[in-house]
């Protein structure tokens, strides 16, 4: 069974560095980061990921599709559920991504926190609340990374 523990580091990730480092989460493969999801994730993933994009309460509650109320009961079990957890890993894919483009967790979040032409004025972040909004901007981030004007 995959651990579940948040690390302060972020080390030992499958990604290299990618969403389960943002996540914090110590997972040595992509099994059991997917087994990980599968059983749900901790709450304290949540908490980082929330900490490393500097969002709002409201922000959290709309991009990841989780009602105030049952993110304080999540808070209180100390743990997702796999939906919720698989979301939670969606955004920090995205994360990842924009930070490995763009250079910095600092211009990724500005990047995704701000309206995109490219996604027809969209703000990125609003976009990952669903799987197909994730691959537009995952489509877009690909652009940028290759140099063609998006």
């Amino acid at each position: 069974m995959a651990r579940h523990t948040a690390s302060a580091t972020g080390s030992s990730s499958p990604d290299q560095g990618g969403a389960a480092s943002i996540l914090r989460l110590r997972v040595t493969s992509l099994a059991e980061l997917r087994d990980s999801v599968r059983s749900g994730l901790p709450f304290s993933a949540l908490v980082a990921l929330t900490k490393q994009l500097e969002i709002s309460p409201q922000q959290f509650t709309a991009v990841f599709g989780i009602p105030p109320r049952t993110v304080a009961r999540r808070k209180e079990a100390r743990h997702l559920n796999p939906q919720e957890s698989d979301r939670l890993y969606r955004v920090a894919r995205a994360v990842s991504q924009a930070v490995e483009v763009l250079g910095s967790i600092e211009k990724a979040r500005v990047w995704l926190k701000t309206p995109n032409r490219a996604l027809g004025r969209e703000i990125p972040l609003d976009l990952l609340d669903t799987e197909i909004g994730a691959r537009q901007l995952e489509e877009v981030l690909l652009r940028l990374n290759y140099g063609i004007f998006s």
